[in-house]
């Protein structure tokens, strides 16, 4: 199985020390800047009256980024929606990264109010036509997400908590390391 359309979701520690309506001023920055590498950001979606929604969307071409609030857990979000080649690990890091820059520039834009897990992290497969979510998929997609995990770590102290089996839901797993990552600088 080839993981593709990735979504990597971190979420936050504790409750957000601001409103999340902030968030909108910022990503106009990021797309009147076109700030973020590799991405074109065309536009910006406030969806804060959606109910553990998508919160405050940054569009993109190649991928969208988000101050997400789905499951009923703020957290920062990055959405690829075209294809990437490189490897299963390659596409998990890339994804990764891109969720992890990102919450670096927002804990930077808003210092003390918000910040980002360093212990966890969801993935998430957006299509299900790669990654039905069954346990079939599932048992043949666990090596290759515990060796992309583990490349991306640096380490196998970790635990893959899988979400909700329903067939009707998305593929997607919970990252608990027992060991903090680091984001990167917000430069």
């Amino acid at each position: 199985m080839e993981l593709q359309h990735l979504i990597v979701k971190i979420p936050i520690e504790g409750p957000p020390g601001l409103d999340p309506a902030a968030l909108v001023d910022l990503f106009h920055r990021w797309v009147a800047g076109q700030t973020v590498p590799g991405v074109l950001l065309v536009d910006v979606a406030e969806l804060l009256h959606v109910p553990d929604g998508p919160g405050v969307l940054a569009v993109g071409y190649e991928a969208d980024f988000a101050f997400d609030h789905g499951r009923g857990v703020w957290g920062v979000l990055y959405r690829r929606k075209t294809l990437l080649g490189g490897t299963d690990a390659e596409r998990l890091s890339h994804a990764f990264g891109a969720a992890a820059q990102a919450g670096a520039w927002i804990e930077a834009a808003f210092p003390g109010k918000v910040k980002f897990s360093r212990t966890e992290f969801e993935l998430i497969v957006n299509d299900r036509g790669i990654a039905p979510n069954t346990p079939e998929a599932y048992a043949a997609a666990a090596p290759a997400l515990e060796g992309a995990v583990r490349s991306l770590l640096g380490h196998g102290e970790f635990q893959l908590a899988r979400h909700d089996q329903r067939p009707r839901e998305r593929f997607g797993v919970t990252i608990k390391s027992a060991r903090p990552f680091a984001l990167p600088p917000a430069g």
